[in-house]
């Protein structure tokens, strides 16, 4: 049982690290103990998306006579709606199952453990490895709040599963989960409550945006308690009571179900670190360089892990790194341009500095915002809906970072990546013809 390369986590950075190295033609083991994919796949990006393009063609099918459309008896059926996404994942586990197999990966269900830097065990079985990548991810951070062993919560995972609707939800952490939960649930009529303890939603996310769509999903019936600490839960007949502080004193609301989307911490329990005795970080997590090594020779870290970035796509590319690495081509990973995007209706996407960070390192810059209504095509397929696209550059109009209301931001957001990974200025977009009419085209306006 020996490899050229062991890999630990079957997830974005795993199963795209034990591809690349295939076909490469190095021997691999892929350890996973539950589904390919990861979280990802199986229980974040792909299914969370699955059901928000749903609540989206039903919030169309309502609102389509804005369209001059008519659909009198719009509805919808959330168990066959869940029954879409579950079928949506065995299609996309099926594939990758594929891909693996024909690049010869040798694929093990079960729970690795690290003897050492060149030995594996799962199981009975002990595997031997030139070279270790290990992808184990990250899991729903359970803040330590008083009366929360004593209250029937959902993570993510049970949202994502859930067939009948509470009535009400309070959602505790304004975040990207929290928001393309509330977003799901209040298209579907459930009266949400999101609650966050900073004085505005997503965090890191451009802060005038963040607001923007506060607004939009305040107008949708969604109620915002900003600025307010959880202090305790509890449960009765009624519902499940969260208690709170913020800038008028302690309060509570009562709902019927409740969501916790604090964050997420990566996973580092059960593997053997110990055994390797790797460096850590001052925040505790594993200390890689730009080819994603450790301090150990020949192991490696990427994806939620190394605690750089906890996003799928960055993940994907780390792995790329590594495997680059092992294989003698090294490249370095940049963290430049890395973008974010939140799959609300409206999506929201941001990539690069936002104006907070460049304030507070005292950098100097300008800013470029534009309404999306400069795109005809957004004004023909949004009726009613705005929609901005703000650009920071600096002194000689390089992009610095840009940000993005309106759809679909998720897929115009990578030309911003592009500018800022490059140092492009303005200028650059205008060298390129954009069909017409498009959304994206906006950025020649600029």
């Amino acid at each position: 049982m020996k490899f050229q390369l062991a890999i630990i986590g079957g997830g974005p950075a795993g199963y795209t690290a034990a591809e690349a190295a295939g076909k490469a033609g190095l021997s691999v083991v892929l350890f996973e103990k539950n589904s390919l994919g990861g979280v990802c796949l199986n229980e974040g990006c792909i299914p969370t998306k699955t059901l928000l393009y749903s609540a989206k063609v039903y919030d169309y099918a309502r609102h389509a006579s804005k369209y001059a459309v008519s659909v009198p008896d719009a509805s919808f059926d959330l168990p066959k709606i869940i029954s879409r996404k579950a079928k949506v994942v065995r299609k996309l586990v099926l594939g990758i199952k594929a891909k693996l197999a024909a690049q010869q990966v040798t694929v093990v269900n079960g729970e690795a453990y690290i003897v050492d830097k060149n030995t594996v065990r799962c199981a009975d079985e002990t595997y031997e490895c030139e070279h270790l990548i290990i992808c184990t991810g990250s899991q729903t951070v359970i803040p330590p709040i008083q009366g929360i062993d004593q209250v029937s919560y959902w993570t993510h995972r049970d949202a994502l599963d859930n067939k009948e609707l509470p009535r009400s939800l309070a959602i505790v952490g304004g975040g990207v989960i929290g928001m393309e939960f509330a977003s799901f649930f209040s298209s579907l009529g459930v009266q949400v409550t999101v609650i966050e303890m900073m004085n505005e939603i997503l965090n890191g996310i451009d802060r005038e945006l963040a607001a923007s769509l506060r607004t939009e999903y305040s107008k949708k019936g969604v109620k915002f308690l900003l600025g307010a600490k959880v202090t305790s839960l509890s449960q009765d007949d009624e519902g499940i009571h969260v208690h709170y502080e913020n800038a008028d004193g302690a309060n509570s609301i009562c709902a019927d179900k409740l969501l916790m989307s604090v964050g997420r911490r990566p996973v580092t329990e059960g593997f053997g670190f110990e055994n390797l005795n790797l460096e850590l970080t001052e925040r505790r997590h594993i200390r890689v360089d730009a080819h994603l090594r450790t301090s150990v020779p020949g192991v490696y870290v990427c994806g939620d892990l190394n605690g750089v970035s906890l996003l799928a796509h960055t993940a994907v590319r780390e792995a790329e790194i590594a495997v680059k690495d092992i294989l003698g081509e090294p490249e370095e990973m940049s963290y430049r341009a890395i973008p974010g995007v939140v799959y609300t209706n409206p999506e929201i996407a941001s990539v690069g500095q936002t104006e907070e960070v460049l304030q507070a390192n005292g950098t100097s810059y300008r800013t470029v915002k534009l309404p999306m209504a400069y795109s005809g095509r957004f004004v023909a397929e949004n009726e009613g809906s705005n929609g901005v696209i703000k650009v920071l550059v600096d002194d000689k109009d390089t992009v610095l970072g840009v940000h993005i209301l309106g759809n679909p931001a998720s897929e115009l957001i990578v030309l911003g990546g592009m500018m800022v990974e490059e140092h492009r200025n303005l200028e650059y977009f205008k060298r390129f013809v954009f069909p017409h009419p498009t959304v994206g085209e906006i950025f020649r306006e600029l």
